[in-house]
């Protein structure tokens, strides 16, 4: 029997080789008490291990039957690993899941789609109803006053064909547009044109008003398709316009019944009364909308006025007469008091005023007077205008010279 005092005998070399051969584990790093107590757990150890051996023997004979019994418990067990589990079924068929039947479409979000595509293609559509297939395109630019604008166009099928296969996949991304440019110089090239605005415009319309700035200017117009990279492809060209300089000519309401009373001064403002720079297709679109003769007529132009002559005497019933009418504008602060000669001049909410008069052969002088509102401010300007009018004497052509010129 091991005890605690028959080990404390022998000397700790002694103790450490002991412990070596019962296969303690850190021996080598233990002092002799240490020693002594891992010795003595050591044989404990080992005196219940030799107890329990007998037990062991005791059960053997029952070894035979529990050695027949293995194979039937793992037959057992494979058979219950080889049955899936419920959630390795629920997993199989969601792996695999059958397919859904198609749904079918609404067909009032069908008929959506197709109105909405409808709508966007007749936004896009600036073709002029009317006009023939494979007609002429064109765009009139017409001044209206110093600041407004009227473009009017006609735009045949086969051009919009024609834009729609030269931008390719560029169509599909494009917006018709109204182009506006300055025409600086009197040489009208592509090289004096500068770009001041570009307007989207939609189908279903085919003429629009443009606003402008800073009178006087010259402008001109370029319909058609505009990309979203930019990409620009034209169909038609306006005429060059100049707009007046405020006040040098009455304002024009914006529509075609005045434009109807006014279609020679409007075709004069658009540039048809110069001969050099005339448009034609300004003077034939008015000619067709108003079914009557616009500006100055052929044989006028051309001088062929011979039965107004007889044996070389000019017609005594031809006559020219003309008179002048003057216009004096002007703003001062909203609310003020404004006299031109003593006379009141109404003065319009934002300040402005406009007074048209006679204004004879002769020269004359105009005070005018403002004075604030509470009347404690006044201001005065004296105008100094001449007219002077000279009749030239009368010149005669000749038929013949005409035609044989």
């Amino acid at each position: 029997m091991i005890t605690a005092a028959s080990l404390k005998e022998y000397t700790a070399k002694d103790l450490a080789q002991m412990a070596k051969r019962r296969g303690v584990t850190g021996w080598h790093a233990m002092r002799k008490d240490e020693l002594v107590k891992a010795l003595i757990k050591a044989a404990k150890t080992t005196s219940s291990a030799t107890k329990s051996k007998p037990k062991a023997k005791k059960t053997k004979p029952a070894a035979p039957a529990a050695k027949a019994t293995v194979p039937a418990a793992r037959k057992s067990r494979k058979a219950a690993s080889s049955k899936p589990k419920p959630a390795e079924v629920t997993a199989t068929k969601k792996r695999t899941p059958k397919p859904k039947p198609e749904k079918k479409s609404d067909p009032k979000i069908v008929e959506s789609i197709r109105n909405m595509h409808e709508q966007r293609q007749a936004a896009k559509d600036i073709g002029t109803s009317g006009s023939e297939p494979n007609g002429a395109d064109r765009l009139v630019l017409m001044v209206r006053d110093s600041y407004w604008l009227h473009a009017c166009w006609e735009v045949s099928r086969k051009s919009i064909d024609r834009a729609k296969a030269a931008l390719a996949q560029d169509w599909h991304t494009s917006v018709p547009v109204l182009r506006v440019t300055q025409v600086d110089g009197e040489i009208m090239t592509s090289g004096s044109e500068r770009l001041v605005k570009q307007i989207e415009i939609h189908g279903g319309v085919k003429n629009w008003y443009i606003d402008v700035a800073d009178p006087p200017k010259s402008y001109r117009c370029h319909l058609g398709y505009l990309a979203t990279n930019g990409r620009f492809h034209a169909i038609a060209r306006s005429n060059v316009v100049t707009t007046p300089r405020p006040g040098s000519c009455e304002e024009i309401d914006g529509n075609w019944d005045d434009v109807a009373e006014n279609v020679e001064k409007i075709y004069a403002l658009s540039g048809g009364s110069d001969e050099e720079h005339a448009d034609g297709e300004l003077r034939e679109m008015l000619e067709q909308r108003f079914r009557r003769p616009v500006g100055m007529p052929m044989a006028a132009r051309l001088g062929l006025v011979g039965d107004q002559f007889t044996n070389g005497k000019s017609n005594q019933d031809f006559d020219l007469k003309i008179d002048v009418e003057m216009i004096v504008y002007g703003s001062t602060k909203p609310g003020s008091y404004v006299t031109l000669s003593g006379e009141p001049v109404k003065v319009r909410e934002d300040g402005t005023f406009l007074v048209k008069m006679d204004f004879p052969d002769k020269r004359q002088i105009f005070p005018i007077v403002a004075r604030s509102k509470d009347g404690l401010e006044q201001r005065t300007i004296a105008l100094a205008v001449e007219r002077n009018t000279k009749t030239m004497d009368p010149i005669s052509h000749d038929p013949r010279e005409s035609n044989n010129s």
